[in-house]
């Protein structure tokens, strides 16, 4: 018996490729970590990226103990979670925005600098008030388990895993490039200072798409 029979999973190696190029598609997750990393530095990436991978574990488990099927058959339970999730984005441009206009005479205008703690926790937030994904992970990662497995949970469980852990990689990727990217804008203050405010305006932005997500 293979790992593959014992875990009850199927088509790992597809499970595997199909995974990496749903990451490479651009989506809020990917936003986010760039949008943080560009507009307060490569620590403010590495922090977000576990940030972001705790709370695709948090789906993953969620989806195993069959809780994310509640956000499919309900759709008050959908739209609250939705709502809380929009606004906490919105919350966080408008911070930033915020900030930006208020710190102007400052070396690093922008956000105050918060701890790894903090910014973690925010990145956790923003992907586990995201009901899309746990849609995703619903409807997902079932496709790759044994209909012969009589144990959900750990096939769910190893899927998720792996899921995260190239998902992670791919967002440490990002870190190291939009951190190069970001030392080029700023170059001067004013641009520092205009690059931030794009950043509050884009979180603003996805959080009213994600409200307005059906």
């Amino acid at each position: 018996m293979n790992i593959r029979s014992l875990l009850g999973i199927e088509h790992l190696g597809l499970f595997i490729m199909t995974g990496m190029l749903l990451n490479i598609i651009p989506g809020p997750d990917t936003f986010y970590i760039m949008a943080r990393t560009m507009a307060q530095g490569r620590r403010a990436g590495i922090f977000s990226a576990p940030g972001i991978s705790a709370g695709c574990l948090i789906h993953t488990i969620a989806a195993a103990l069959g809780l994310s099927a509640i956000l499919v058959t309900s759709a008050t339970a959908f739209m609250v979670v939705k709502l809380c999730g929009a606004c906490y984005l919105v919350y966080l441009g408008l911070q930033m925005l915020f900030h930006s206009s208020g710190n102007e005479g400052s070396a690093e205008p922008g956000l105050k600098a918060a701890s790894g703690r903090t910014i973690c926790a925010q990145a956790v937030l923003t992907n586990v008030l995201n009901p899309k994904v746990a849609v995703f992970f619903l409807a997902f990662l079932p496709q790759f388990v044994s209909n012969a497995t009589h144990r959900a949970f750990l096939p769910f469980l190893f899927l998720g895993l792996v899921f995260i852990v190239n998902g992670t990689l791919y967002c440490t990727l990002l870190v190291l490039f939009a951190s190069a990217l970001s030392r080029t804008f700023k170059a001067s203050r004013r641009t520092a200072t205009l690059l931030k405010r794009a950043t509050g305006g884009l979180f603003v932005g996805l959080g009213f798409k994600l409200a307005a997500e059906q």
